[in-house]
């Protein structure tokens, strides 16, 4: 058939980023049609194709976002498969893919390599396969643990065993993934007391969002495999500049929270209350998407400080979207260092490559871009202000999911915009501006270069 060789075709010449936004399009279509099935419905209950491909998304990436209520729409059989769709988004297509594969005794051809290599934005092709089986298994030891604490500790909230084992389980995929989807139908609201359920779902949030690369690191320093007594202790620049980017925007973003809410939401709270309600929240504005309060109770200065915290996201590399904490940090030390009039990056003793310079400014300006735009595009179409516009915005494009409630009232275009910012948060932008830009081109010729005023 020709449709099929065709297909053949473009499976050999397609580029390694074309596929893998292809087997995530897949991916969505099979979690679309999962969800649909009337068998993991409740009884009576219909799902539009919109809302059953919406859920899809949120769960292929992560977000959090939904226009249905998860407990009242999907049976216990429905979640499970939800809690899958949401381990899959979160270790990524290749991770999974790559697992599989070795598992069937299988070798990993050289195009699955460079598909691995564009998954998890790395700069190589070497020991990619180990470290996605690594990954695999980092992601299912945490969830494991995560499920087991959170299901003893519920059984102090729930009737039977089981419900309880099926909430921790749920619960621990959704938080580890940072996945922003509950069964318990209002968030973590209902535990908005209870600290050990939100300490725990913070540790969980964090090793999410911190960057698998990291955790290949700590993992590699606690079982001793570095032997070498300089290189012990000597984790890459990387690990470095993520881990200190990521926890400084922790910390920050908790004192920015309690500032902003001292005379306001804060007013009446204890000192306990005040701290974990300001933790918590910046935690999970990093990619979480769980909430122990009614965002709408935050003051506008707020909810626009979080949604900064959610334009910035998460860690390359991790289940989070955003422009991505190193982004971030990048462009700070670019400002500071050009300011002291340095002439190039140095940060941990070492320094910066101007192309990664470069990429970094074109990251933020395209995001810039696609959700000002956005933003835009929906207050033509939306009856919504700007802020609960804008909080939706950057939510999806953090793959955060963190709402001021508008999503199941948004219209059709709407949604199909907020899906698309979840599928390009989860991807990438590099890997949404290589897909659409085509095979590099050398330049054949150069004009004369000329300054230009600038600022």
């Amino acid at each position: 058939m020709k449709w099929l060789d065709k297909i053949k075709e473009w499976s050999k010449q397609g580029s390694a980023i074309q596929h893998i936004v292809v087997y995530y399009l897949l991916a969505v279509m099979l979690g679309m049609a999962l969800v649909s099935v009337p068998f993991f419905h409740r009884e009576g209950i219909e799902l539009s194709w919109i809302d059953a491909l919406f859920t899809a998304v949120t769960s292929i990436s992560v977000t959090g976002l939904s226009v249905v209520s998860i407990p009242e729409v999907f049976n216990e059989g429905g979640q499970i498969a939800i809690a899958v769709i949401m381990h899959l988004g979160g270790i990524g297509i290749m991770s999974m893919g790559t697992f599989i594969w070795v598992l069937l005794g299988k070798k990993v051809g050289m195009r699955s390599r460079q598909m691995i290599k564009v998954d998890q934005n790395s700069k190589n092709l070497a020991g990619l396969v180990h470290l996605m089986i690594t990954i695999f298994k980092i992601i299912l030891v945490i969830e494991s643990i995560g499920a087991i604490i959170l299901s003893v500790h519920f059984l102090n909230y729930f009737d039977t065993v089981r419900e309880a084992i099926h909430q921790g389980i749920f619960a621990s995929i959704s938080a580890t993934t940072n996945g922003g989807l509950d069964i318990t139908g209002n968030s973590l609201i209902p535990f908005a007391d209870d600290y050990f359920i939100q300490f725990i779902h913070m540790i969980l949030i964090v090793l999410g969002a911190i960057g698998f690369p990291v955790l290949v690191e700590l993992q590699e320093l606690l079982r001793g495999k570095r032997n070498d007594v300089h290189d012990r202790h000597k984790f890459s620049l990387f690990t470095k500049i993520t881990t200190v980017t990521f926890f400084w925007l922790v910390v920050l973003g908790a004192i920015g929270i309690f500032v902003l809410e001292k005379n306001q939401f804060f007013l009446d709270k204890s000192w306990h209350e005040t701290f974990f309600y300001s933790l918590f929240q910046s935690v999970t504005s990093r990619s979480g998407g769980v909430t122990t309060m009614d965002m709408n109770e935050f003051s506008i200065g707020t909810l626009f400080f979080v949604s900064v915290l959610m334009f910035i996201g998460a860690s390359p590399s991790s289940v989070g979207g955003g422009i991505r904490t190193t982004t971030f940090a990048i462009m700070l030390l670019t400002i500071w260092n050009y300011a002291k009039g340095n002439s190039s990056v140095k940060v941990f003793g070492r320094e910066i490559d101007h192309e990664d310079i470069l990429r970094s400014f074109i990251v933020i300006s395209t995001a810039l871009l696609l959700c000002v735009g956005s933003v835009l595009i929906l207050m033509q179409t939306e009856s919504f202000s700007i802020m609960e516009i804008m909080f939706e915005v950057t939510s999806a494009f953090g793959t955060c999911g963190l709402s001021l409630g508008i999503t199941p009232d948004l219209s059709g275009v709407g949604k199909l915009l907020i899906m698309f910012l979840m599928f390009v948060g989860r991807i990438g932008i590099f890997t949404f501006l290589f897909l659409i830009r085509g095979d590099e081109k050398k330049d054949r010729f150069h004009y004369p270069t000329e300054r230009i005023i600038i600022g």
